[in-house]
């Protein structure tokens, strides 16, 4: 465009063009240039825009499964929808289900129900199958399951996919034990459609049906955080819960703010906030200076965010910075043209965070002699599987529902203890509650 500027004003010249004139249209050409097309085009394009801006006001369910479904396979993109159905629209996601989803994003009763075929590394054919075995029949068992899918053809890795989404989990919600057990359920399965594929007769019913049922693996569930991981993996972000939820009580007390209130605030005026987050990834950079900097994506029970480490900070932080790590970030946030630009000054682990200031002590409140080994064995798992960096000691009120005595016990040592720990102590079966002493 630089080299046809004097051709064109040279030819408007000599057509009689005033020189402002001549100018002023150039203008408009060298923008149009940059990126435009004809009218007939445009015009076409603003007619798509009125029809998709009228399906999303008018029926935002089916409007958002229908997008969802034309990124199936893009799992960045699918976060971002899945942000815009929960928290932009408030519309509910349906978590994947062997029972209710189908290989497709589709509608139940107002909500989004999550398709199969949308987790990591499965195939649409082999969702297909899975909801073509279902029929209208729910599956009522793991063995049901094993006895009407095929799953040496759905495959290994899709239905490891399957167990860490919690698709099984109406069937046994012991996602652990599901994905320990996968070995045995597809032997089972091949064994009873081999036989039913033999021509074979039985005396005892339809052929395979005669075939016991496998054990199970005897293992306990993944702890909540673990159960978000896996959901991760399958699913490419957090689906049913974040990280974070058990967090942010603890750090709300010590001034940590969400990615919703820091853009409610820096709407108002630019500032230096604390925000928690769960990393998602990070790209480093190399400046022209030959200084090393770098884009890191977190997340926060309210939204998706990227932040900006450069060099004296990144040097500091790097270790806190890999995929599903928790941290709070301490950082500039001004808003550029409606944008929320964030600048890392510190990072820190967010256990550390938030146990400043915490008691170093917990003490268990259980109803039921049975939950005393359930506590016990959860603190024990977390001891060799959480990397924990605070510890607190740990006692045992056993209070019986049918007696007015109370029998509190020390166990004597120290555990691993954060906000997710005393998450999963709530939710065992008879424990009454946790508190801090």
């Amino acid at each position: 465009m630089d080299a046809e500027r004097p051709k064109f004003l040279a030819g408007a010249a000599e057509n009689g063009v005033d020189k402002d004139k001549a100018l002023e249209v150039w203008h408009l050409l060298d923008k149009f240039a940059n990126y435009g097309f004809n009218k007939s085009h445009a015009a076409a394009y603003a007619v798509v825009s009125y029809q998709t801006a009228w399906l999303k006001a008018n029926h935002p369910v089916e409007f958002m499964a229908a997008v969802m479904n034309c990124d199936i396979h893009l799992t960045d993109k699918l976060a971002v929808y899945a942000e815009e159905v929960r928290r932009g629209l408030e519309i509910e996601i349906v978590p994947p289900c062997v029972n209710r989803s189908l290989a497709t994003f589709s509608v139940s009763e107002g909500r989004v129900v999550y398709a199969l075929g949308a987790l990591k590394n499965v195939g649409g054919d082999a969702m297909r199958l899975v909801v073509e075995a279902r029929g209208d029949q729910p599956f009522a068992t793991l063995f049901d399951l094993a006895r009407r899918v095929d799953l040496k053809r759905v495959g290994k890795r899709p239905l490891e996919m399957l167990a860490r989404s919690g698709a099984f989990d109406e069937l046994d919600p012991n996602r652990r034990r599901v994905f320990d057990s996968l070995d045995a359920l597809v032997a089972y399965s091949a064994a009873i459609h081999d036989q039913r594929g033999s021509a074979q007769v039985s005396h005892f019913g339809e052929a395979g049906d005669d075939l016991p049922e496998p054990r199970l693996s005897p293992v306990d569930d993944w702890l909540p955080n673990e159960r978000l991981a896996e959901e991760h993996k399958a699913v490419g972000f957090y689906l049913s819960g974040h990280p974070l939820d058990d967090y942010m009580g603890p750090l709300k007390r010590k001034g940590v703010m969400t990615l919703a209130e820091v853009t409610a605030q820096v709407e108002r005026a630019p500032a230096v906030v604390k925000l928690a987050g769960s990393v998602s990834g990070r790209q480093e950079r190399k400046s022209a200076r030959g200084n090393r900097f770098a884009f890191a994506q977190l997340s926060d029970p309210t939204g998706l965010y990227e932040i900006t480490v450069f060099s004296d900070v990144l040097e500091q932080a790097r270790d806190h910075l890999d995929a599903g790590a928790n941290v709070v970030v301490t950082a500039e946030a001004p808003l550029e043209a409606d944008h929320l630009n964030l600048l890392a000054r510190s990072v820190a682990p967010i256990d550390t965070v938030a146990a400043s200031g915490e008691a170093l002590a917990l003490k268990v409140y259980v109803q039921t002699a049975p939950a005393v080994d359930l506590v016990h064995s959860l603190l024990e798992r977390a001891s060799q599987e959480a990397q924990v960096r605070s510890r607190a000691t740990v006692s045992l009120c056993l209070m019986p529902e049918d007696s007015q005595n109370e029998v509190t016990m020390d166990l004597g040592q120290e555990f691993p203890v954060n906000p997710q720990i005393k998450s999963a102590l709530k939710s065992l079966p008879g424990v009454i509650t946790v508190e801090d002493i």
